[in-house]
């Protein structure tokens, strides 16, 4: 069955911590055996879906949150249920065992038994003998006698400190919410929730505490509550017989239930033995984290020196390289160079000119040219000067040209007069 399922009947709920919304339910559990026929046909079949509705049928009005099959034989079909309320399990049974259901194909009626399921829950003869037989035990110390409970398959959420406002564990149990919740039966010494130690699953199962690994561990947890005096710890293992945790959201006004398992502690958890152990063993993997980070951050800082000395040789090799592009570039300049000055000699041997000469030679070039420049710069001084005169002479000809239209104009009108 699932751990944890809604509940929609909730008047037989006792109260556990009312402020925290927790209630211990009455477990009500039901087996049921169907006896089958002999089957003549080859190739016929029964149906555990058709027994299941016709044995829920018989129970009407009653109802089954979990109806299962747990077994299944050519004898018989056994069922595990289980049912709201406890009050209902006379009437349930009444209705059920010892009655008849018959199937489609079947003439034989099928006879039906149904039975309260005890649930499997230590007795006080079970942890006196064990504290008894086992030698390894002092009932004279704590956590080595009766006085420690274990609980498994506590929803995590349900134990959650709401009024704890620092938001460090906003979705984990708190260990305070816990014992104000149980300390109802008698003074509670201590509490562990191991998976609030984030070192516990580094140790071993003798010292961590937490039994065996689940699917959805992080929704559900483990818990060690241990009680001053004995008869804290029997008035909570009474109470806790034959039920299971219950949970009601005051908001949403819906509830839960879970099937919690509980049991003494058979391995000295909270003895101070052990928790000493547990101490050492805790200080010893913090200091290997520690030498190993320490370890890490040495790796991680020889790694860039040698990274850094790497990057240094690269640039070394990068500048040498350079510099001896640069030599040779000056070398091959120089060299550039001295073939044409030896060239140039060359050329002014032939000419059986030397360097004042040559010299000379270069300024009596310069100055024809200057000279051709200026030429040039008078010509087209005196070309705007006879352009300019042509222009006014072109103006006072068409002054005379245009006077000399005026007066014909003025003769022919005259001369149209006489």
């Amino acid at each position: 069955m699932s751990i944890i399922q809604a509940c929609s009947d909730t008047k037989d709920c006792v109260d556990l911590f009312r402020p925290q919304g927790l209630y211990l339910k009455p477990i009500a559990k039901i087996n049921v055996s169907v006896q089958l026929p002999q089957l003549k046909k080859a190739g016929a079949k029964i149906s555990n879906w058709e027994v299941m509705e016709k044995v829920k049928e018989m129970a009407r009005p009653f109802t089954f949150p979990v109806f299962k099959v747990s077994k299944s034989s050519l004898e018989f079909i056994r069922f595990e249920s289980e049912i709201e309320n406890y009050s209902s399990m006379e009437n349930v049974l009444a209705k059920l065992d010892m009655k008849t259901i018959k199937l489609s194909g079947f003439t034989e009626l099928l006879k039906v038994r149904a039975a309260e399921a005890k649930t499997p829950f230590p007795t006080r003869a079970d942890w006196d003998s064990f504290f008894r037989e086992n030698k390894n035990m002092n009932e004279m110390k704590a956590g080595e006698r009766p006085d420690t409970i274990h609980f498994e398959n506590m929803p995590c959420k349900w134990l959650v400190n709401y009024q704890d406002k620092s938001g460090v564990a906003h979705d984990k149990p708190s260990e305070f919410v816990l014992k104000k919740a149980f300390q109802a039966f008698g003074d509670i010494k201590i509490v562990d929730i191991p998976m609030l130690d984030p070192y516990r699953h580094k140790m071993k199962t003798t010292l961590s505490g937490i039994s065996t690994f689940s699917f959805g561990q992080d929704l559900v947890f483990e818990a060690y509550i241990q009680y001053k005096e004995y008869i804290g710890f029997v008035k909570a293992m009474n109470a806790l017989k034959g039920m299971k945790l219950c949970y009601k959201d005051r908001e949403s006004e819906r509830a839960w239930t879970s099937n919690i398992k509980t049991d003494f502690d058979k391995t000295k958890h909270l003895a101070e033995t052990t928790t000493k152990q547990r101490k050492a063993e805790r200080e010893r993997i913090v200091k290997d984290e520690r030498d190993k980070e320490k370890q890490e951050n040495n790796k991680k800082r020889l790694e860039e020196m040698q990274k850094n000395e790497q990057l240094k040789v690269m640039a070394k090799e990068d500048r040498d390289r350079e510099e001896k592009r640069m030599a040779k570039a000056l070398v091959a300049s120089q060299r550039r160079m001295a073939r044409e000055e030896k060239r140039k000699s060359r050329t002014l041997h032939k000419m059986g000119l030397t360097e004042e000469e040559e010299m000379a030679e270069r300024i009596g070039i310069e100055e024809r040219k200057l000279l051709l420049a200026q030429r040039k710069l008078e010509s087209i001084r005196i070309l705007d000067e006879l352009l300019e005169r042509v222009k006014v002479k072109c103006t006072c000809l068409l002054s005379v040209v245009r006077n000399c239209e005026m007066w014909l104009r003025g003769f022919s009108r005259a001369w149209t007069c006489m």
